[in-house]
C-alpha cells in the first residue's frame, strides 16, 4: 500500500516536473520569440507609409480648382499642428487614454477587454491602441483572424520602434474613416462643418472623434441622436481626465452645432479643358508615376488665373449661346513668362472633353502672315516696301498647276501697296508674291522659328495659312511679338510638392532669344496697323470693327478660311488667341459666324485687363520712329492728309519725302540750308 502511494507521488512529483520543464522551454521560446519579432523589427526598420491621398491642383493664387481622388475617396494629409487640439485630446481621450505612455500596447486595458467580453458572454469592449488601429489602417484588412492579428502586433511593434508617438498620431488622424468617403481629419472637418481641421470647435472635435466607431452608425447626417450620446460621452471623457472642465463639458453638449450643407450634385468643375493639360503634361512630358498622381498627394500648382478663367468662359458663352453647334477655342497667355493663365477648350466639357485649344490642328488663315513679313524683314523688306496689289495667276513651273490667289470679296488696289497696308488690310496677294520672292522654306523655317511645330510645307499657299495649327502654339508663337523675341514653352505648372511640402518639381526654364528685338518690335508696330484706320485703302483695316472698344495699345491680326475664323492679338501683359468654327467642318456664315472671334477676343482682353495699368510698347534701341504717308510709305509732309507714325530698324527709315499733295520737301540728301530771314533780306 505504501508502496503503491510512493509511486504515485514520484509520479505526480516527475509529472509536475515535466510540467514545469515543459512551461520553461514554452515560456523561453515564447520570450525568445518576442527577443526575435523585437530584433526583425529593429532590423527591417520603418515600415513605408503608403497612404492613398488625394492630389490637389491649385490655381496660381493658391486656391483649390481641382483634385485626383483616390477611389473616388476624400483624402487629404496635414500636420499635427495644423489639427485642432480640441480634436486631438477629444480623440486620445475616448480611443487610447494611454497612448502616450504605451509602446504600442495597453495590456491592462486588453485585461478589462477580457474580463468585460467574459461576462457579457461576447465581444462588448475593445482594446486596440491608436497605434495599433493605425497599423490596421496601413498595412492590413479588417478580418478578425489570428494571422492578422499577429501582422497586427508585428507592424504595430515596427510602428513604435520607429516612429515618435507625434507621428503616429498625426498618421492615425489622417488615415481613419470617419463615414461618407471622407478619410482623415481635414475630409471630415470640410464634409460635416465646411471648415479646416485647425478650426474645429471643441463641440464639433467631440462630434467628429466619436465617428470612427461606427462611421455609419455615429454619423450625425445618418442618427444625430445616436452621434449626440457619443459626443456626450467623450466630453465626458475628457472631463474625467482633467482635460476639460465640467462647465466646458456641459456648454459643448448644448452647443448648437452648424453642419455643413451637402451638395447632392458634385460642384462644377473649375476648367475642365485646362486640367486636362495639366493632367496629359503631369504623365506625358514630366513622366511622373500616374500611381504618384492618382493616390500620392501632390499638390499641384498651375499658372491658372481664375478671375481670367471665368471671363473667358462667359465670353464664349455669351457669344455663341445663339449658335448651338458652332465651337470656340481660347488661350490666354502672359508673353513675358510663357505662362497659360486661361484655357477654353470647348463651349461645353460635359458634352464634349476634346480640347480644341490644344488637340486640334486648324488652318490658321492669315493669322500666320506676320511670321512670313518678320522673315520678310530680315531679308531687306521694311514697312513701306511697296508691291502691286492686283489679281495675279501664278506660273508654278514645269508640271504644276497655276496659282491664283484671292483678295477677300476680291477687292484689290490695282495699285502698289506698302508692307504696313498689306498686313493691316490682310492683303493676300502681296504675302504670296512676298513668299515666292523669299522662297517658301524660308517662311517654314521661320515658322519654326516662332516655336510652330505643326507639321507644314513650302507652299505658296503656306503664306496664308493653309496649313493646321492649334490656338495654343500659334498663340505662344505670337508672344514672341510682344516680348522682343523670346520664346518660351508653354508653361501650365509652376510647381508640385508631395505631401509633406517637397518640392518634386519647379519650372525653371528661362525663355530664348530667337528674334531680333528690334524686328520684333518693328512687327509689333505693324500688328497695331490692324486696329488703325489711317491704313484703310482698297478696303478697311480687319480689326475696323471692333478698334472701338480698345481702350489701350494693342495688337494683333484676324485670319480666315472658309471653316474657321481667328483672332490673334496681344499687349505688353497678356497675348490672346481665339478660333471659331464648327467640329464637321462646315464652312462658317460670313456674315455672322466670321465676327465672333473678333469680338470674343476684344470683350475678353478689355475685362481680363481691367484692372491692369495700360502699358505701351517699349522701343528698344536701334528702332526710329518716323510720321509717314500710309499710302506709300514715303516721310510725310505737312500737306499730308494723313500721316502715320512708323517704327523701322535705325537706317532702314525711308529717306524720300511725300510730293504726291505739293509743298513737297526733296530727299535729305540733297535738301540745301535754309537762309535765315535776315540773309534773305540782305541778299534782296
Amino acid at each position: 500500500m505504501e508502496k503503491g502511494q510512493h509511486r504515485k507521488r514520484v509520479f505526480k512529483k516527475g509529472k509536475r516536473a515535466f510540467f514545469a520543464k515543459l512551461a520553461l522551454v514554452a515560456g523561453g521560446f515564447m520570450f525568445a520569440s518576442f527577443l526575435g519579432l523585437l530584433l526583425a523589427a529593429r532590423m527591417m526598420g520603418p515600415p513605408p507609409i503608403l497612404v492613398p491621398q488625394t492630389t490637389i491642383i491649385h490655381a496660381n493664387d493658391g486656391s483649390v480648382i481641382g483634385e485626383v481622388k483616390p477611389s473616388g475617396q476624400n483624402r487629404y494629409w496635414v500636420p499635427l499642428n495644423k489639427i485642432s487640439p480640441a480634436l486631438v485630446n477629444a480623440t486620445v481621450a475616448i480611443e487610447d487614454n494611454n497612448f502616450y505612455s504605451h509602446h504600442g500596447f495597453d495590456f491592462k486595458r486588453i485585461a478589462g477587454a477580457i474580463l468585460a467580453d467574459i461576462k457579457a458572454g461576447g465581444k462588448v469592449q475593445g482594446a486596440s491602441t491608436i497605434t495599433q488601429q493605425y497599423a490596421r489602417n496601413l498595412f492590413l484588412t479588417h478580418d478578425k483572424t489570428w494571422t492578422r492579428k499577429l501582422m497586427e502586433a508585428f507592424y504595430t511593434l515596427r510602428l513604435e520602434m520607429n516612429y515618435s508617438k507625434k507621428e503616429i498620431l498625426e498618421g492615425y488622424l489622417n488615415t481613419i474613416y470617419y463615414g461618407h468617403g471622407a478619410y482623415g481629419i481635414q475630409s471630415a472637418a470640410e464634409y460635416y462643418f465646411g471648415k479646416e481641421a485647425k478650426d474645429l470647435t471643441l463641440p464639433e472635435a467631440a462630434m467628429i472623434a466619436g465617428i470612427p466607431k461606427g462611421p455609419e452608425y455615429y454619423s450625425p447626417f445618418s442618427h444625430l441622436e445616436r452621434a449626440q450620446q457619443r459626443q456626450a460621452t467623450i466630453l465626458k471623457a475628457m472631463q474625467k481626465r482633467g482635460i476639460i472642465s465640467k462647465l466646458d463639458a456641459v456648454s459643448a453638449r448644448h452647443a448648437k452645432l452648424h453642419f455643413h450643407e451637402q451638395q447632392a450634385i458634385a460642384p462644377p468643375k473649375i476648367a475642365p479643358y485646362f486640367q486636362d493639360e495639366v493632367m496629359r503634361i503631369l504623365k506625358s512630358k514630366l513622366n511622373l508615376d500616374p500611381k504618384l498622381i492618382d493616390f500620392g498627394g501632390l499638390h499641384i500648382y498651375t499658372t491658372l488665373d481664375v478671375n481670367m478663367q471665368e471671363k473667358a468662359e462667359q465670353e464664349v458663352d455669351e457669344e455663341l449661346r445663339k449658335n448651338a453647334d458652332i465651337q470656340a477655342a481660347l488661350v490666354a497667355m502672359d508673353p513675358r513668362n510663357g505662362q497659360v493663365k486661361a484655357l477654353v477648350g470647348g463651349k461645353d466639357y460635359e458634352e464634349s472633353p476634346f480640347n480644341r485649344a490644344t488637340q486640334a490642328t486648324r488652318a490658321p488663315g492669315s493669322t500666320f502672315k506676320p511670321f512670313l513679313y518678320y522673315s520678310a524683314l530680315e531679308n531687306g523688306y521694311t514697312p513701306s516696301t511697296s508691291i502691286r496689289s492686283e489679281p495675279t495667276t501664278f506660273a508654278m513651273g514645269t508640271g504644276s498647276q497655276e496659282y491664283e490667289p484671292h483678295n477677300f470679296n476680291n477687292r484689290y488696289a490695282y495699285d502698289f501697296i506698302t508692307l504696313a497696308q498689306a498686313l493691316a488690310l490682310s492683303d493676300n496677294i502681296y504675302a504670296v508674291k512676298t513668299n515666292l520672292f523669299l522662297g517658301p522654306k524660308k517662311l517654314v523655317k521661320t515658322a519654326h522659328k516662332f516655336g510652330i511645330k505643326s507639321p507644314l510645307a513650302p507652299i505658296p499657299s503656306l503664306a496664308l495659312g493653309s496649313k493646321g495649327t492649334s490656338v495654343l502654339e500659334m498663340t505662344n508663337a505670337y508672344n514672341l511679338f510682344a516680348n522682343g523675341g523670346k520664346r518660351f514653352d508653354p508653361v501650365f505648372i509652376t510647381k508640385i510638392t508631395d505631401h509633406s511640402g517637397k518640392v518634386i518639381y519647379e519650372n525653371e526654364k528661362k525663355g530664348k532669344q530667337v528674334l531680333d528685338r528690334r524686328k520684333a518690335f518693328v512687327m509689333t508696330g505693324l500688328l497695331t496697323g490692324t486696329f488703325d484706320e489711317r491704313l484703310n485703302d482698297y478696303t478697311k483695316v480687319t480689326g475696323a470693327s471692333i478698334s472701338k472698344y480698345l481702350t489701350r495699345p494693342a495688337a494683333g491680326k484676324s485670319g480666315s478660311t472658309p471653316n474657321d475664323s481667328w483672332m490673334i492679338g496681344f499687349t505688353p501683359q497678356l497675348t490672346t488667341g481665339v478660333w471659331v468654327g464648327y467640329d464637321q467642318g462646315r464652312i462658317l456664315d460670313p456674315v455672322h459666324d466670321s465676327s465672333y472671334s473678333k469680338k470674343i477676343w476684344v470683350k475678353f482682353m478689355e475685362h481680363a485687363l481691367e484692372d491692369q495699368p495700360v502699358l505701351s510698347f517699349k522701343k528698344p534701341k536701334g528702332v526710329v520712329a518716323v510720321k509717314v504717308d500710309p499710302a506709300n510709305g514715303k516721310r510725310a509732309t505737312k500737306n499730308c492728309p494723313v500721316k502715320r507714325l512708323t517704327y523701322y530698324v535705325k537706317g532702314t527709315e525711308p529717306k524720300d519725302y511725300c510730293n504726291e499733295h505739293g509743298g513737297h520737301k526733296k530727299s535729305q540728301h540733297h535738301k540745301k540750308k535754309e537762309k535765315s530771314w535776315f540773309r534773305k533780306l540782305f541778299s534782296w
